[in-house]
């Protein structure tokens, strides 16, 4: 490889080669995301063949968070690429400016999320593993959603609503 030239990781599913930008790769936002959560995206694991990890870029417009505040059952990853991001955890807010990271771990001790509270864009790297079925836990609006990898049977619910027994309608 020459020197200034983009590193390149081939797949273990088939072997090609392909390369993403993590610093200038075009992040693309969901018109359908609220005020508050208006983050773009762009999934560069999966642009350069990655299965085994989940990897996303997100660029955060001032006063924009990524997602509500949340929790999963594996380990996730935010690094910050540019500018400065506030980490909300169980512990309290953390800024975390260009080149930090931070891992939050599975489960209740790792909720977290991050917000761009500064005048300047923001531009972070999450990771985590791409194993489904995923789980999330929403402590603020007290919901968990769920998503085994089959979209038609994803769904997030309140826990307010209860649990039914085993046995509900069956029989």
């Amino acid at each position: 490889m020459a020197l200034g030239q983009p590193a390149s990781f081939g797949t273990c599913e088939d072997r090609a080669v392909r390369t993403a930008n993590v610093l200038s790769e075009r992040c693309e936002y969901d018109e359908n995301d609220p005020p508050g959560f208006r983050s773009a995206v762009a999934r560069v694991g999966a642009a350069v063949g990655g299965r085994s990890l989940a990897v996303k870029v997100y660029e955060l417009p001032p006063g924009e968070s990524v997602c509500p505040y949340h929790y999963e059952y594996e380990e996730e990853w935010l690094l910050v690429l540019d500018g400065a991001v506030v980490v909300r955890t169980p512990d309290g807010d953390q800024e975390l400016g260009q080149g930090e990271i931070v891992c939050f771990a599975p489960g209740p001790a790792g909720a977290h999320n991050a917000t761009n509270r500064s005048s300047d864009p923001a531009r972070i790297m999450m990771f985590s593993s791409a194993r489904e079925p995923a789980v999330a836990v929403y402590p603020d609006s007290d919901k968990i959603g769920v998503w085994p990898g089959n979209a038609d049977d994803n769904v997030i619910l309140r826990r307010a609503d209860g649990a039914v027994d085993y046995w509900d309608g069956e029989g």
